[in-house]
């Protein structure tokens, strides 16, 4: 089990996580301390409303992030599926022009 030092709001905190994943909780801790720096800078907090107020603004982003992704799949879905039909139409156009080029040569 790795740990690794992340620092928030200028104090460090000891973490464990998985062998190999500390350069990712290193960045992630960042990405935090840098959500929370800038809360910080806006309003007197104190430290626990400043986490709160950190972990917030993080969970709505990746609310925000999973609604755009559900947006994402239902527009790819719905390309999908006019791409199915203009396959079909395709292919029985090709099929209607093969049997008349077919009647063409038997004649």
């Amino acid at each position: 089990m790795g740990e690794v030092t992340i620092h928030v709001n200028g104090k460090p905190y000891l973490v464990g996580c998985e062998d190999g994943d500390e350069a990712r909780l290193a960045a992630l801790a960042a990405d935090f301390d840098a959500k929370v720096r800038g809360l910080g800078a806006q309003a007197a907090l104190g430290e626990t409303r400043l986490m709160l107020m950190g972990a917030l603004v993080l969970a709505d982003e990746a609310v925000a992030m999973a609604e755009r992704v559900a947006a994402a799949e239902a527009e790819i879905e719905r390309l999908q599926k006019l791409l199915d039909a203009a396959d079909s139409r395709a292919v029985a156009a090709l099929e209607t022009a093969a049997r008349k080029i077919e009647g063409l040569a038997g004649r």
